[in-house]
């Protein structure tokens, strides 16, 4: 069976800051081209699309 990592808490809230304030120095007209950058860099890591697909599909509950 696979183990799955996940964050704890305060690493959870790191990243958080972190995104926060990358997306500040983006600034709001490259915002969405930084975040897709982003996204594609992670779905790379991740190395399985069924996994980032359903990634976004959790992303896109209670927007």
């Amino acid at each position: 069976m696979k183990q799955t990592k996940s964050l704890s808490v305060p690493g959870l809230e790191s990243v958080y800051d972190a995104l926060a304030t990358a997306i500040d120095e983006a600034g709001a007209e490259k915002t969405e081209l930084f975040l897709v950058k982003l996204a594609l860099l992670n779905a790379n890591a991740l190395a399985d699309p069924d996994k980032f697909r359903s990634h976004i599909q959790e992303a896109l509950q209670d927007l």
